[in-house]
């Protein structure tokens, strides 16, 4: 069973950096696709990064292109998001989640992903 842990999350202050970690365990890491979403109150589960089995496929959803930075290590199991310039929108519930993937690609669309961690919380402080 696939289990995912997030660590990284906190308070920011607007303009600073931030760096997400997501392990995973339970199966080979490198047979899933990996995504970040982020969940603000009141509002629904978006996808604002991903990533393929294959680390040359990534997608940004616009509003973060250009200032994160989604990427996987292999060997160490784990997808990290590397946020920068970091707005009072960026705050939400940050989610790292899992696909079993047979081909290269990203999943752009939350319901697509079948594995979720319990998500971490990122505050921006203006």
């Amino acid at each position: 069973q696939v289990q995912l842990v997030e660590s990284g999350g906190g308070l920011v202050q607007a303009g600073g950096s931030l760096r997400l970690s997501c392990a995973l365990s339970g199966r080979a890491f490198s047979a899933y696709a990996m995504g970040w979403l982020r969940q603000a109150p009141g509002k629904s589960r978006e996808v604002v990064a991903a990533i393929g089995r294959e680390t040359i496929n990534t997608y940004y959803e616009d509003l973060v292109k250009g200032r994160f930075t989604i990427s996987r290590d292999n060997a160490k199991n784990t997808v990290y998001l590397e946020m920068n310039s970091v707005r009072v929108e960026d705050a939400a519930v940050y989610f790292c989640a899992a696909k079993r993937a047979v081909a290269g690609g990203y999943y752009a669309r939350s319901a697509e992903y079948e594995y979720w961690g319990q998500g971490i919380q990122v505050t921006v402080s203006s």
